[in-house]
């Protein structure tokens, strides 16, 4: 096998990785490009795993961009949510896809933001990529108990940060498809039943479009900030589709995506609303091909 096919036969499952490590698509694919232009300059001889070879040149390079990207982020115009992509694009092998949705869902990969750079690339290569103790030592510089240290506070920290109770995904389904109905509705009282007393909504619109610059938090805030939307006429068409291996509302018109929108559900209530605005986040839902699907 000739040194771009072996790169192309694991491209999937390094983008999938740098992906979990950034949560931004077009982060992803520059660490991928990169760890690509390492791999074909690379003496392929010398090379007696080449997966083992990708991974840890797309885990170096992702963790330098991470370490980046978390500087930028503080200045980020407003909240910072994941950019969406289709499960199939992250799973990391094609038959554990429908196993991917919540650890790839764009509330978690949130979440996964509160962790250190270490934290977060130890966590992923042990949960997702089931990568062993030795490797991740030797990847992050760390010794062997010092990982295990920092995949256990890691999963303390998400465990803490994640719903008590969340819904199964016939009750996610049918609270989006409600919330959406009665968002275009402008219906304030049907909205706030649907919201837990504590939900969150998060909206980013990264600077270019108007986003609320802080979370709202509050069932009613979030019901008025809807209502009033709707009232000015200013809600796009939505839709129903999957991004992250997750229900989701697509606002837009044809092929103009707009925003996406999934939820977080505890208690039989809506608890977290995450909305992406920015349209630099969003052209790949249109123009990739796994997320294109979900779109029509």
């Amino acid at each position: 096998m000739n040194a771009e096919l072996t790169f192309q036969t694991h491209r999937p499952r390094l983008l999938a990785l740098a992906y979990r490590l950034l949560g931004d698509r077009a982060d992803a694919e520059d660490v991928v490009q990169d760890a690509w232009l390492r791999w074909a300059g690379a003496d392929q001889a010398d090379i007696r795993d080449p997966l083992a070879w990708l991974i840890t040149a797309t885990t170096r390079l992702g963790l330098d961009r991470l370490r980046a990207v978390k500087r930028e982020r503080q200045h980020y115009p407003g909240p910072w949510l994941p950019s969406p992509m289709s499960v199939e694009e992250l799973a990391p092998d094609p038959a554990h896809v429908h196993g991917q949705s919540e650890a790839v869902s764009l509330a978690f990969l949130t979440l996964l933001e509160q962790l250190s750079a270490d934290e977060r690339a130890a966590f992923v290569l042990k949960e997702a990529f089931d990568i062993d103790y030795p490797q991740i030592a030797q990847l992050l510089g760390h010794n062997q108990a010092n990982c295990r240290q920092l995949v256990h506070r890691a999963r303390q920290r998400l465990q803490a940060g994640r719903p008590r109770f969340s819904a199964d995904r016939q009750q996610h389904q049918q609270l989006l498809t409600r919330f959406m109905e009665a968002s275009q509705r402008g219906d304030r009282a049907a909205l706030q039943s649907l919201l837990h007393a504590n939900a969150r909504h998060l909206s980013d619109g990264g600077g270019v479009v108007t986003a609320s610059i802080r979370p709202l938090c509050g069932a009613e805030r979030i019901a008025r900030l809807y209502w009033a939307i709707a009232r000015r006429g200013a809600a796009a068409p939505a839709r129903l589709g999957r991004v992250n291996g997750e229900p989701a509302i697509l606002r837009g018109v044809g092929n103009q995506l707009q925003s996406v929108t999934t939820i977080e559900v505890q208690d039989g209530r809506i608890i977290g609303i995450y909305s992406v605005l920015n349209p630099h986040k969003l052209p790949g839902l249109v123009t990739g091909g796994g997320a294109g699907t979900s779109l029509k």
